[in-house]
Order: structure tokens, then C-alpha cells, then sequence
């Protein structure tokens, strides 16, 4: 399911006997979804992965490639990558994204998952299905929703917010619920599970910030936005993890977004993630024109999204048992294969 960057979905399996052992709270046949959802584009993903044209990337400086290959962080992160230098797919989490040209991406979490139609860029979506998956003895389903160059104050203007509701909003709630009705045919794999939206995962503000009066009211704005769907799903606990707007030299809009999550109206359920200590220097990055990207920085978009993964974990609700189901769907296997070239 798509968060705000977005909502996230996950789905509930039995646990395997060796990696999930001691994770015995799990409920079978439940699919847990979250709704990765964002107004801007760092959410659709301008993270290189491997590009390193000297003249285009700056050499490969920064990209995720480097990041994991490099010694001092193979301990941590490389999983993410096989002995052959091939990008590893899970099998336990899943990501669904259309994608703001109208291309449909649906499959097992890997490199891939951002705007463009290539394997060489990420959005926050890799390091928030990781650090998910890595949790839960259940696989996860994200339904990512983005589109670049919005604002909460128009483009996603909640309803309770007044004035006209944007229209993002409406579209992000509708592709919502189509993608929930797609599971069986998108994923057969995952057909049988029961799915229960956990959670939602909010990641914009650049164009906000470029408004005096948009980031004056955005955390007003942001505290309607997150009323208004817990609202729309009929969850009032329903989780919401903001990720700072971390890129950008406005301390209006980027405390503005901590106040809202701080709300006494919506504050039990909600995190805020600090993202600023991802941003690395414009001459170590891919993009060093595009501060407005995190300087296309594969490394700043893994790290940013495995911060706002392990919010959502601490959010996540306790498991309660899933409707029986018949026959039963066969188990997802929590190892992981490599990407086919």
C-alpha cells in the first residue's frame, strides 16, 4: 500500500524457523501494508544506484554502489548486494508503485523502485522495505505514492484544512485502494492473505518551503493531514512517521514539521524522523547540483529511508488474529535471491 511517500503494507506469515525464531507474536495469513506517500520527488526516488559518468555523476562519487562496496560498511549493508556485484531481491517484502508517467512497478523489493524506468535509481523505499522486513516474521507489502513539485498547502490540502481539497490528496487515496484491490492479481503469491494498513509514512516539504505562507501553515496543514486519514481508514491509532524535509535551509518549515508531529491532537501514533545528519556534501554526491534531491545521494536515501523504516517499527501495532482462510496460502520464504541482470 502507498504511504504519503506513503502508506506501507505488511503481510503476516508464519515465522521461519531460523531468522524469525524468536518472533513468535505473529498472526498467519495476515498482510500487513503501509502507505509510503509524498507530495514531492524525493519520495519518487533520484537516488543513483551504480551511474558514474564523470560528466553526468561525478565520477560514481556517492552513489549506493560505493556506499555498500566500500569496507567500512559491508557489516551493516551488505546484504543488500551478491558476491557477482548483483542487486539482492527479497521475497519477503513487496513494493507497488505507479509511477506519475503511468508506469505500473510491482514486485519483490530491489533496486528499480523510483520514477524513472531503470534499475539505477532508489527512493526512500529500499531502506524502509528492509528495515521492515528485518523486523517482522510477516511478509510487507509498500504502496508507494509520489509525485514531484507538490505542496501540502494545494496540492495535498486535507480536508478539514478548508478551501478546496487537493486534488493529490484525492488521487493518493484512490490509487490507495486500487492498488489493495490489485494484491490478488499483482501479487498472486500474496492472494490469501488478509491485508490490514498499518501505517502511513509521510516524506515532503520542499515545495512548502519555498512558500512563506505555505510553510507558515504547515503544521497546521500536517495535523489535518494526519486527522483526516486516520478519518478516511477508519483508525483513529492509526500510525503516521513524518520524515524531515531535511535538505532544505528553512527552520520555519522544518520545525514546523516536528511541531505538527509533537500536536496534541495527533501525537500518540506519530514520529518524526530527523533526516538532516543524511545530508552529505554536494562534492561527494552524483548530482552536486541538486540540493533539492539530496544531491542524488544513493547513500542519504538508503540511511533516510531505513530511519523512517524503523519509526514505522516502533509504531507498528500489536497483531491480532486474521479472518481463516481457505486453502491457505503457501509460505513466503524469508531468503533472499539476487536480482536478474
Amino acid at each position: 500500500m502507498r504511504f504519503p511517500l506513503s502508506l506501507l503494507d505488511y503481510l503476516r506469515r508464519s515465522p521461519s524457523p531460523l531468522r524469525h525464531q524468536a518472533r513468535c507474536r505473529c498472526q498467519p495469513h495476515l498482510l500487513r501494508h503501509l502507505l509510503p506517500n509524498s507530495s514531492a520527488s524525493n519520495m519518487e526516488g533520484h537516488g543513483v544506484v551504480d551511474l558514474n559518468d564523470a560528466r553526468d555523476y561525478n565520477g560514481g562519487r556517492g552513489t549506493l554502489a560505493q556506499f555498500v562496496d566500500s569496507p567500512a560498511n559491508k557489516a551493516a549493508w551488505g546484504d543488500l548486494r551478491a558476491a557477482d556485484g548483483s542487486w539482492f531481491v527479497r521475497d519477503d517484502v513487496f513494493v507497488s508503485y505507479l509511477t506519475e508517467q503511468g508506469s505500473q512497478k510491482a514486485g519483490a523489493l530491489s533496486v528499480g523502485f523510483a520514477v524513472y524506468d531503470d534499475k539505477h535509481h532508489i527512493g526512500p523505499e529500499l531502506g524502509i522495505g528492509r528495515a521492515l522486513g528485518n523486523a517482522f516474521a510477516e511478509p510487507v507489502l509498500l504502496i508507494k505514492t509520489a509525485w514531484g513539485g507538490k505542496s501540502l498547502a494545494k496540492d495535498f490540502r486535507p480536508p478539514s484544512a478548508g478551501g478546496a481539497v487537493g486534488p493529490y490528496y484525492k488521487q493518493m487515496i484512490a490509487e490507495y485502494r486500487a492498488a489493495v484491490a490489485a494484491i490478488p492479481t499483482q501479487f498472486p503469491a500474496l492472494a490469501g492473505y488478509t491485508p490490514r494498513l498499518d501505517g502511513v509514512i509521510w516524506f515532503q516539504g520542499w515545495n512548502d518551503g519555498c512558500d512563506e505562507k505555505a510553510a507558515a501553515e504547515y503544521e497546521g496543514n500536517l495535523v489535518h493531514l494526519i486527522t483526516d486519514m486516520r478519518a478516511e481508514f477508519g483508525n483513529p491509532k492509526l500510525s503516521f512517521v513524518v520524515g524531515e524535509t531535511g535538505n532544505m535551509d528553512n527552520a520555519v518549515l522544518r520545525h514546523a514539521q516536528r511541531d505538527g508531529c509533537l500536536h496534541k491532537k495527533v501525537a500518540t501514533g506519530t514520529s518524526f524522523v530527523p533526516t538532516r545528519q543524511f545530508l552529505r556534501d554536494a562534492k561527494e554526491c552524483p548530482n552536486p547540483g541538486h540540493g533539492h534531491h539530496w544531491f542524488g545521494s544513493g547513500e542519504s536515501y538508503l540511511l533516510i529511508g531505513d530511519a523512517l523504516g524503523k519509526a514505522a517499527v516502533q509504531l507498528a501495532p500489536d497483531p491480532r488474529p486474521a479472518p481463516a482462510l481457505a486453502p491457505a496460502p503457501a509460505p513466503v520464504t524469508s531468503s533472499a535471491r539476487p536480482a536478474q541482470p
